[in-house]
């Protein structure tokens, strides 16, 4: 069968014609002649938003970012604002990343904001995303824009949009703003700029916003245990060169070592395979030069700076990643006990997590009496949380994708103050002759031994799609009934928004939104969550599992069981 169906024809048709300039409209025609695969690709769908934004690989066709579908977005977003805030002077900031194309793409959606009357903050230079989110409450406008891709590899890029909150759209604006989109016409752009309504903005936003990381992420942590702590920083070939090391500075780290390798903003991040700090390669020369200058701890983040990757040394000075659970674990804790401390605490604050991060977060706030609220996966539903429940303060969270949020000056995943407050945390645990290692394993004998494993499978193009699909069918159609010895007891389904139990044969009604996503959960109380990804074609699979540790030495036993158990879950389920 023709991979050229009749809805494909009418989109490569429709770019055979103006608005599409002379070399999109010859590359289209050079596909039609030379690569009916790649025109298949380009054209197959609209690219569309998913958890975190829209992302693509860049190039031409309905299906690709380039200047015509992010145009398309701008034009859609920029009729929304003016009907969503009438009476209102219009203003909407725009920041990027080191990607091939971002700097130009930024400025197609500057001109566009422009063009239609919209003042327009843009940095003069590529920032970190964390910067875009404070920019935009700053500044009191009422959208946001980050051109970027996050970790993908370099051919891709991406667009990701922030609401007058501070955080990322979420219903009903997102169904709103893409149903505007869907509706507009390629014509209907208005690609011709107001230079005089484009402001660049740098200095004076990134000293306020150096404050606020300062005021939300140091805890009173002597000089003295600031300057004993050694750490090696990377920022892989991305944006937070160029806040972090001078956010270190300012709050007084003094033994801060830089891969100057990986220092170098790159969008083909040339030294790694993959710019993802979830991916212990990605930190090899960190860690390399961990053990020469014998460092605390390795700090390394993702391209547009909202990730970040720790590794600290174990009790045999081993140096280990930890996952991302693990880290925000630590940083929670951590923040409860300085609101505690403060007597901060009364029953109105909560931390925030997600539907398939580790259910230790439940333990911390139960113990410190608080709430923990947990959303869907992405950190803009943590901001919605934020923002539907004023009356309550907001103290910190993560998702175990190497993200967290520290207070909400930031209503999204922040590398630059989770890199501080994770400094502030060894800090204090080195100058009392402990360490994070140390730290967690405390965390463990209190709360329980939570171990997690995530398993990403990558299915490109359409009939990775179909694949990706399929397997999500059959894990709800043909759902499993025991898994690793232990009865599957309850199944919760967020794409129907229901939570059966296996045992009882009740159904009960989610209370949050609906998602493709699906969780089993078994009698020893092991999780095992299946989820599209909504930024790449993958599908992952997240497990959790825990047991008692009675004491710190038992650790390494502990670990050996429950390393077994996912190991049986794993093979049990055909992923390895």
């Amino acid at each position: 069968m023709s991979l050229l169906n009749f809805e494909i024809l009418n989109r490569v048709n429709e770019w055979l014609s103006e608005p599409f300039d002379q070399a999109t409209q010859e590359e289209v025609l050079r596909m039609i002649t030379d690569d009916t695969v790649n025109l298949a690709e380009s054209f197959y769908k609209n690219l569309e938003f998913g958890t975190g934004g829209m992302r693509g690989v860049m190039g031409v066709g309905s299906n690709k970012i380039n200047r015509y579908t992010l145009g398309k977005n701008t034009q859609g977003i920029a009729n929304y604002m003016k009907s969503s805030f009438p009476n209102q002077k219009h203003k909407v900031a725009i920041a990027y990343d080191c990607r091939h194309n971002s700097s130009k793409l930024a400025k197609v959606v500057a001109d566009v904001f422009s063009a239609n009357e919209i003042d327009v903050y843009l940095f003069s230079d590529m920032r970190p995303t964390p910067e875009l989110s404070f920019a935009l409450k700053y500044l009191k406008c009422q959208c946001g824009i980050v051109l970027t891709a996050s970790h993908n590899p370099p051919e891709y890029n991406g667009y990701k949009v922030y609401w007058e909150d501070g955080g990322q759209l979420v219903p009903p604006q997102d169904e709103e703003i893409i149903a505007e989109i869907d509706a507009l016409k390629y014509d209907a752009i208005r690609f011709d700029a107001n230079e005089n309504l484009i402001h660049f903005i740098d200095k004076a936003i990134d000293d306020a916003f150096y404050k606020s990381t300062l005021e939300n992420a140091s805890f009173n942590t002597p000089k003295i245990d600031k300057e004993n702590l050694k750490l090696v920083f990377t920022s892989l070939h991305g944006t937070s060169i160029k806040l972090i090391p001078e956010t270190l500075a300012r709050a007084g780290y003094t033994q801060v070592s830089i891969v100057s390798e990986q220092a170098e903003p790159n969008g083909d991040f040339p030294t790694v395979k993959s710019p993802n700090p979830e991916e212990p390669e990605a930190l090899t020369m960190a860690l390399t030069l961990a053990e020469k200058v014998k460092a605390d701890l390795v700090i390394g983040t993702d391209p547009d700076s909202d990730r970040l990757g720790v590794a600290i040394r174990n009790a045999n000075g081993e140096m280990i990643l930890l996952n991302g659970n693990q880290t925000m674990v630590l940083m929670t804790h951590f923040l409860l006990e300085q609101w505690k401390k403060q007597g901060k605490i009364t029953g109105k604050e909560f931390i925030g997590t997600t539907i398939v991060s580790t259910p230790m977060m439940l333990e911390l706030a139960t113990d410190f009496g608080v709430e923990c609220k947990v959303g869907l996966t992405g950190f803009k539903w943590i901001a919605k949380m934020i923002k539907d429940f004023p009356e309550c303060k907001f103290i910190g969270g993560g998702e175990e994708s190497f993200g967290f949020m520290v207070g909400d000056a930031v209503r999204d995943k922040d590398a630059v103050s989770a890199t501080l407050l994770i400094c502030e945390i060894a800090a204090q645990a080195k100058s009392i002759g402990s360490s994070l290692f140390d730290e967690l394993l405390k965390l463990y004998v209190k709360y329980g031994f939570y171990k997690e494993k995530l398993i990403s499978i990558t299915k490109k193009g359409i009939e990775g799609a179909q694949e990706i699909k399929q397997m999500m069918i059959d894990l709800r159609e043909k759902p499993l009934k025991e898994i690793n010895g232990q009865r599957v007891v309850c199944i919760e389904d967020y794409q129907n928004a229901t939570a059966r139990n296996l045992i009882s044969g009740e159904t009960e009604e989610l209370n949050i939104p609906q998602s493709n996503v699906l969780i089993y959960y078994l009698e020893d109380s092991s999780k095992i969550c299946a989820r599209p990804s909504g930024t790449e074609p993958k599908i992952k699979f997240y497990f959790s599992v825990n047991a008692p540790l009675d004491k710190v030495e038992n650790y390494k036993t502990v670990e050996g069981i429950l390393d077994k158990k996912i190991i049986t879950i794993v093979s049990e389920l055909k992923l390895n």
